[in-house]
């Protein structure tokens, strides 16, 4: 049997004779033949004409459903995840609409026609469960949390009450108090939402109702100039979300961060003699564990103090980072997380739970109730049969909810906190061991030694290497687009590049799948120096 290292070696063997033809590969001029569907179940796929109710029919629907999913298994699961196809067959978007018939019409399509797209829609999707797909703070595709995903769209829930939602509704619970047990919470509260920007919106918006308990009933005309303070390398959603809930751009202050992409506590302090002096009423810190580029985690403890003296609400940004919890090893970079007031973690990056899967996590009990509480009485009546305490809607700013927590529920429960654990070491282990082979090697450039598993870099191609200072800066920042262009267009890899702040353009490979091995950390590599090769 083959081992891991052996399949590493293989896909990445077969990466580098699909990349070969390098950029020019594809042309638009070229066929593209209709899907193969032979490997199917037999038989006509038929479609009654007057097929248009909501409700499957095992007489009409049971052949298409297995066939779909047969298609999707082996297409969009185990192909796509291993590492044979590209990473992404690419067509550029004024060209794409001729490709795949994306058009809507007056009659519906076949059954067969409906396979026929779905293989289309696979064929130019990126592959982000692919071994390469390294471009973003998700990857890979958790078989569990897959599973979690396909229950939760079969049961179609909502999860607002009790009554339509029992299951999810304790599940969510016990998920979250969990959760908050880990950071070192015994009490308080959490609930999911749609992603990490929404949760930092609700930090904010919580921290004001905190201070504020008034504002929800008489709004905003009566409330002081109110600041919240972050760094400069934060997420951007506490600028958007700030903005979003009137409190402004302009009233968001930037702590200035060390070389390691950590905030500066003294300037953080400056800010906000800055903002008094101003005349602006100080509201909140949100600290970052884990920022999205480098990877840095704010020094929290030394932030709770500045909160504390200053009355400030904390709140920690752990959507990248908060993985890092469940590991013995890794969970000492979020020390002083338990000071916090709320805490953002999106299982859906680190711990690679199936988009989306992301969490508000509480201190405090009774805050989400007095700050979001409208009491519909269409949904929440209190001469229930039951104990009503178990509806959860009323906390939420939605009413309609995904239940997300089966995914994650689903990954938890089949392999432990151990298997959890062990899933993160790998993806640090592996991300310093990338860290360590390009140190080594000519034309590579370590941006700042990873604290996480971002792992930032230059590769400067041998032709350029003679040059120094600004003119090889201003080099490299065209070079980057060139090889991301030509990454893209041969499929072999999506590794993303970025500035920041005055920073010229550098990679930035970020790892959370724990399926690698350190041959494809070799084939990134490698990889890259092939697609420069003439630059």
């Amino acid at each position: 049997m083959p081992t891991n290292e052996d399949l590493a070696n293989n896909r990445a063997s077969t990466r580098i004779e699909l990349g070969a033809a390098g950029p020019s590969r594809r042309k638009m001029t070229e066929e593209h033949p209709q899907a193969d569907l032979s490997f199917l179940i037999n038989g006509r796929m038929e479609k009654d004409r007057d097929d248009f109710r909501s409700m499957p029919r095992r007489d009409a629907h049971e052949k298409l459903f297995r066939d779909f999913f047969e298609l999707v298994l082996q297409r969009a699961v185990f192909q796509s995840t291993s590492g044979e196809d590209r990473v992404v067959e690419w067509v550029d978007p004024y060209d794409l609409r001729s490709v795949i018939d994306l058009s809507l019409t007056t009659e519906g399509v076949s059954h067969e026609e409906l396979l026929r797209l779905t293989c289309d829609i696979i064929k130019y999707s990126v592959k982000t469960g692919h071994p390469y797909f390294v471009n973003q703070l998700f990857s890979s595709l958790d078989p569990y949390g897959l599973l979690g995903q396909w229950l939760t769209d079969a049961l179609n829930p909502s999860v607002y009450t009790y009554e339509v939602s029992p299951v999810f509704s304790l599940m969510e619970e016990d998920v979250l108090r969990e959760m908050r047990a880990i950071i070192g919470w015994q009490t308080g509260e959490g609930l999911f939402c749609p992603g990490g920007s929404m949760a930092n919106g609700y930090a904010i918006n919580l921290a004001r109702h905190h201070r504020y308990p008034n504002l929800k009933q008489s709004g905003l005309s009566q409330m002081p100039r109110l600041v919240v303070f972050t760094s400069e390398d934060a997420h951007y959603s506490v600028k958007k979300l700030a903005a979003f809930q009137g409190i402004g751009y302009d009233n968001v202050y930037l702590a200035k961060v060390d070389s390691r992409g950590k905030m500066i506590v003294s300037d953080l302090e400056a800010q906000i003699a800055r903002a008094i002096e101003e005349g602006g009423v100080p509201l909140m810190v949100s600290a970052t564990a884990g920022t999205t580029v480098i990877g840095a985690f704010d020094p929290l403890r030394e932030i709770a103090e500045v909160c504390k003296k200053h009355k400030l609400w904390l709140h920690v940004d752990a959507a990248w980072g908060g993985g890092a919890l469940v590991s013995k090893t890794y969970s000492g970079l979020l020390d002083g997380i338990q000071l916090a007031d709320s805490v953002t973690w999106n299982p859906h990056k680190m711990l690679a739970a199936p988009q989306q899967c992301s969490t508000l996590l509480l201190r405090h009990k009774g805050l989400l109730q007095a700050a979001h509480g409208c009491g519909a009485s269409y949904l929440f009546q209190n001469d229930k049969f039951y104990d009503a305490s178990f509806d959860c809607g009323d906390r939420h700013v939605q009413c309609g909810r995904r239940a997300d927590v089966l995914k994650f529920w689903y990954m938890w429960k089949a392999k432990g906190t151990r298997g959890l654990e062990a899933h993160v070491d790998r993806v640090f282990a592996l991300s310093r061991y990338f860290a360590d082979f390009i140190r080594a090697r000519d034309g590579w450039r370590l941006l700042v030694e990873p604290e996480c598993t971002n792992v930032c870099f230059r590769y400067v191609p041998p032709s350029k290497r003679y040059l120094v200072g600004r003119e090889l800066d201003q080099t490299l920042h065209k070079v980057a687009p060139v090889i991301k262009e030509r990454m893209v267009r041969a499929g072999t890899m999506l590794i993303t590049y970025q500035t920041l702040r005055d920073m010229p353009n550098f990679f930035r490979l970020v790892l959370q799948n724990s399926g690698l091995t350190e041959a494809d950390m070799k084939f990134f590599v490698e990889e890259i120096e092939r697609l420069a090769v003439d630059l």
